[in-house]
């Protein structure tokens, strides 16, 4: 991962978004593209936002915008002090899915990161209304979501959930790896069974996977489908003390299905873990 993209409102929760993935990849010379996006909406320091703006209240929402990433990376240069990563600032008008979904072909991206909530002190838990359309919206990468405030902590148990038909492939899986090479982390593959036995081919997927983790320490675990998967998922995580949770996401995938369920929105299970995000590359 050589070129980070890092959404931020400059809330705490985006500093510690940006915070974690620093320190996740402490080792790995990186790029981190730092972007804030303003529109005629967004509101000035000490100030209320405008119901319309004028282009002179543009400028000003843009140059405090511009502002403020400097003094966000001045922030996080001297907490991290890591001579492998820099930071550049990229101050866009428009919207924040589009905008993220461009910049992130414009300069080659390889990892998206963004906290789960901003400032505006919604009441959304992991799915916010923000990491849904941007999920669905950036395909060629992956996307990190740091939830909440949480302290860095070294992954030490990632979870792959899978349901051994998609995103099973080395390119795939590659994003796990590295984080588990770089923090010494196991990884446990999860899967939720439909249906009474594999078929051929998630037999041949775990055979393949199983190969793929040969050098990490990793295990298979095998879960009943139950009427709500994410409350299945929440006991794995808590029963392993997963610091990390992984999907691949991809149209009429098992990630979509889950997401679709009412209890994510309900119970704030994956509050406290980062979660990735991975496309499907196959």
């Amino acid at each position: 991962m050589k070129s980070i993209l890092v959404a931020t409102d400059f809330s705490n929760d985006a500093y510690c978004a940006l915070f974690y993935c620093a320190k996740l990849l402490k080792e790995e010379p990186c790029t981190f593209y730092i972007l804030n996006v303003y529109d005629e909406m967004t509101p000035l320091e000490n100030k209320r936002a405008p119901f319309l703006s004028n282009k002179n209240e543009l400028k000003e929402i843009e140059d405090q915008s511009i502002e403020r990433l400097e003094k966000f990376i001045h922030k996080i240069t001297l907490d991290t002090e890591n001579t492998k990563h820099t930071y550049i600032a990229l101050s866009k008008e428009g919207n924040l899915t589009k905008n993220i979904e461009n910049t992130s072909k414009e300069y080659d991206i390889d990892l998206v990161v963004m906290g789960s909530r901003g400032e505006t002190g919604a009441k959304e838990l992991f799915f916010g209304s923000n990491t849904v359309q941007i999920i669905n919206a950036i395909k060629t990468c992956p996307v990190l979501v740091i939830p909440k405030q949480i302290d860095y902590k070294a992954p030490k148990e990632i979870a792959f959930v899978t349901d051994f038909k998609q995103g099973c492939s080395l390119n795939n899986i590659a994003p796990i790896l590295l984080i588990a090479k770089q923090t010494n982390a196991a990884i446990r593959v999860m899967h939720i069974f439909e249906e009474a036995n594999l078929d051929a081919e998630q037999k041949l997927k775990y055979k393949l996977l199983d190969n793929y983790l040969k050098d990490y320490p990793h295990s298979f675990a095998t879960m009943k489908d139950f009427n709500e998967k994410a409350q299945v998922i929440n006991e794995f995580i808590t029963e392993r003390e997963i610091d990390l949770l992984c999907m691949v996401h991809q149209k009429r995938s098992f990630l979509e299905k889950l997401m679709r369920e009412p209890v994510i929105k309900d119970v704030s299970m994956y509050a406290n873990i980062p979660f990735l995000i991975l496309p499907n590359k196959e």
